[in-house]
């Protein structure tokens, strides 16, 4: 719960340039394991706990430190909605990937991706 924290401070106050070369993984991105899926929930549950709302980058970022401290390799995508299909919805999205399968952040898209960190 710390690291959301501290991952929301960073998205609000720091500039992205200070910060993101902290995300994703130096491993190898194509080998999906149990334990990627049990930090992923163990992520989610934390976030369900805190008394404010957290949004789908600090998420990703919180993620993505934990798989890497746990040397597992991943990639972390910062992504946009298509101009046309903006609306009410948030236009940017952040998940985070290994194989291709998404982790955390699994929304609908269609999204292009502005820049994928790791792998």
């Amino acid at each position: 719960m710390m690291l959301l924290c501290w991952a929301w401070v960073l998205v609000h106050w720091v500039p992205f340039a200070k910060w993101r070369q902290t995300l994703g993984g130096r491993g190898d991105p194509t080998v999906l394991s149990n334990d990627a899926w049990r930090l992923a929930g163990q992520v989610e549950r934390a976030a369900a706990r805190l008394p404010f709302a957290t949004r789908c980058l600090p998420r990703a970022m919180v993620l993505s430190w934990i798989l890497r401290k746990a040397s597992i390799g991943h990639v972390l995508v910062i992504a946009a909605r298509p101009a046309a299909l903006r609306d009410t919805t948030d236009a940017l999205h952040a998940w985070v990937e290994i194989d291709g399968t998404r982790l955390i952040g699994d929304l609908p898209g269609p999204w292009i991706e502005i820049t994928r960190l790791g792998g």
